[in-house]
């Protein structure tokens, strides 16, 4: 229960690692808050944590969250963990790259995701904990993944960033960076499904498990992060991959 009382918001809560960590943060004790894009899959997830909160918003829209702060304030006066998890993912050859297609990746992944917490910050005091979700694409020169990848070595440098100026405010941030996770947005990827089977198989390969992880082995460390057993852990970027970057 190292959550009990904790006041816990996700975005990006609805789905994959998102649902597993909010899942974990409520069986932990926390009051659960999260936000998605799809109604379907918020009601889904909601149901299945008893007094989660679940609010439609778009990370890429700036403004869709004021709304969801507004009622997390009113309702519980703080955020005591702050777990940004919301992106989207492309693989586009470099010759094929549109400037659409950079914007549309860019502004979740990167700048939706740094507005998100520059605009949480007022609800949060000292003792909190910012967790980002980023990947090993940051550091891993994978063909067809350069919009992707761009984006979070760009969140990685924001995360950096937070944790310094965040730190005499005795707010920690972290990153977590998952190597292949069975997610639904590799099913978002762009790709046709004979693609898809064909990049599952080929991030399975490369990882020396030989298998992808799961929402939940990726939950559990950002739960970790999350908590005050990491309270001497601020500013780094854990690589839950399977072993694809240190072996």
């Amino acid at each position: 229960m190292r959550f009990k009382d904790k006041v816990v918001l996700v975005i990006g809560g609805n789905s994959g690692i998102g649902r597993a960590s909010a899942e974990a943060f409520a069986a932990e004790g926390a009051h659960v808050c999260l936000t998605g894009r799809s109604q379907k899959t918020i009601d889904e997830t909601v149901a299945a944590i008893p007094g989660a909160q679940g609010f439609r918003a778009d990370i890429a829209d700036i403004e869709s969250n004021a709304d969801v702060l507004t009622a997390i304030g009113d309702a519980h006066g703080r955020i005591d963990v702050l777990f940004v998890n919301a992106g989207v993912g492309a693989f586009v050859p470099v010759p094929d790259v549109t400037a659409e297609q950079w914007d549309e990746i860019h502004d979740v992944n990167l700048r939706g995701c740094f507005f998100a917490v520059q605009k949480a910050l007022p609800l949060m005091a000292k003792g909190g904990s910012i967790v980002i979700t980023g990947s090993i694409g940051s550091v891993a020169a994978v063909p067809g993944n350069v919009i992707y990848a761009a984006a979070k070595a760009g969140l990685r440098a924001v995360a950096r960033t937070l944790a310094v100026e965040l730190i005499g405010q005795g707010i920690r941030v972290n990153m977590v960076s998952p190597g292949p996770t069975e997610t639904p947005i590799i099913n978002r990827s762009g790709l046709p499904p004979e693609g898809v089977a064909g990049l599952r198989d080929l991030m399975t390969d490369a990882v020396p498990m030989k298998r992808m992880g799961t929402p939940a082995e990726i939950a559990r460390p950002v739960l970790f992060l999350a908590s005050d057993e990491a309270s001497f852990i601020t500013g780094i970027d854990l690589y839950v991959d399977g072993g694809c970057v240190e072996l």
